[in-house]
């Protein structure tokens, strides 16, 4: 081939132009904008899946984030009646697997759950239903409610004295 030479550092083929400089061209082809994406999510559905099964699986996830949802919904039933002044009942219904609380608030739990409610049984609305009541000043009746799966389980536990609401890891009640 005459008139091309050889680029020394690129091992690619430099056509001729004025004082022997040009274009370089290429050899290699780049990654179209669709390759990138379908690799960035292959490897997000890759990390979602392994941190699925390295922390114990989706079930524990729904156990935790399920233990989370109930504390915040009975902060607030607490920090209501503080506001307004008056008494707050949250209801746990463990059978059901639905809890009830203050300002019309209301949800369900999981089915792959187990529920258990300890509290005062003077507040407690029907057979089988377990109730904590949060008064104007802060206190409450106390109580604690457990969801477990398996081997893990959270203890949400309300101070009968203060109505400071605690998540924390538990045993399972047998």
């Amino acid at each position: 081939m005459r008139g091309v030479r050889r680029h020394p550092q690129r091992n690619r083929v430099a056509l001729p132009g004025r004082a022997g400089r040009g274009r370089v061209a290429s050899s290699q082809r780049g990654f179209s904008l669709l390759e990138v994406l379908l690799v960035m999510a292959l490897i997000a559905t890759t990390g979602l899946l392994a941190a699925g099964v390295l922390t114990g699986g989706f079930d524990r996830m729904a156990l935790r984030s399920s233990a989370k949802e109930l504390t915040a919904q009975l902060r607030f039933a607490r920090a209501h009646a503080i506001a307004t002044g008056t008494p707050q009942r949250f209801t746990v219904d463990p059978a059901a697997r639905a809890w009830q609380g203050a300002n019309g608030r209301g949800g369900d739990l999981p089915e792959q759950l187990d529920v258990h409610f300890i509290g005062a049984r003077e507040v407690q609305p029907a057979q089988g239903v377990g109730a904590i009541v949060f008064f104007g000043d802060g206190a409450s009746t106390g109580g604690r409610v457990q969801l477990s799966l398996r081997d893990a389980a959270w203890n949400i536990e309300v101070a009968w004295l203060t109505g400071e609401v605690t998540l924390r890891r538990g045993e399972v009640a047998r």
